[in-house]
């Protein structure tokens, strides 16, 4: 098989490369709109785990060791 021939199948390949991901080009709304309901829910749980007063205490803890550092 000759170079231009090579050539001529890699730009085939690529084409439909480029063609089959054109065809799913990103997410439609519905997709987005569960994602943020996901990272929403998942922000709401964050913080009330590191509002509860055991990790605000370990937290308070660990900011307190940290400024008593001697330099």
């Amino acid at each position: 098989m000759g170079v231009e021939m090579r050539g001529q199948v890699c730009a085939r390949v690529l084409r439909r490369g480029v063609r089959a991901v054109r065809g799913d080009s990103g997410m439609v709304t519905s997709e987005y709109a569960m994602g943020l309901i996901a990272a929403v829910g998942f922000a709401g749980l964050l913080y009330k785990v590191v509002t509860s007063g055991q990790v605000r205490a370990a937290l308070q803890a660990v900011v307190e060791k940290a400024l008593d550092v001697q330099f």
